[in-house]
């Protein structure tokens, strides 16, 4: 497996509920909003820590683009199909391709919270990612967020363990990630 394999990756993503969107810069309001909303449940993510505004929003869209083009990530924005309401973004990135493996990441717009939109939309890219021929994809949180690990059992991962010392928190302290992963049955 390669960067061309993602070339096969599907710019669009339908679920019953939900179309999941490659970046572009339509999205930039909707996910600028999103995140300027959601700022007091996002703590833990270091470019949500202030209010970001359109241009920032665009300059992310556009940094996206890049990325997917580069075949450096895979990069879903997520919207509800009966009301067009944006919910979230959903990335795969972190790559190993001997592996074959990926992280998923997702933020998810609070208000949009409890109705399992952001599970279903996760589900439906770890998915894509094991038809791409992915082995495993996982999830890494900062073991203090509660919210994050409780949403990482309820997408089925399986808690593998913890991370020590793995990373700088947004505060500049080494901080512990706890690892979730999906297994592609078809891999085993």
């Amino acid at each position: 497996m390669d960067r061309a394999d993602l070339k096969r990756a599907p710019e669009r993503i339908d679920t019953p509920r939900l179309r999941l969107a490659a970046p572009d810069l339509a999205h930039a309001a909707a996910f600028v909003e999103s995140i300027n909303i959601s700022l007091p449940a996002l703590g833990f993510i270091a470019w949500t820590r202030h209010p970001r505004d359109l241009a920032w929003g665009e300059g992310f869209m556009s940094s996206g683009l890049q990325v997917v083009d580069a075949g450096e990530c895979l990069i879903y924005y997520v919207f509800e199909k009966a009301t067009g309401d944006y919910i979230g973004r959903i990335d795969l990135h972190s790559f190993d391709f001997e592996a074959p493996r990926a992280e998923v990441g997702y933020v998810g717009d609070v208000r949009q919270a409890g109705r399992g939109l952001m599970r279903e939309a996760v589900l439906a890219v770890v998915s894509a990612g094991f038809e791409l021929g992915f082995a495993r994809v996982h999830a890494l949180s900062d073991a203090r967020n509660l919210r994050a690990l409780h949403f990482a059992e309820t997408l089925g991962l399986q808690r593998e363990g913890s991370l020590r010392n793995w990373e700088r928190g947004i505060d500049g302290k080494l901080c512990e990630q706890v690892m979730f992963a999906a297994y592609n049955p078809r891999a085993l």
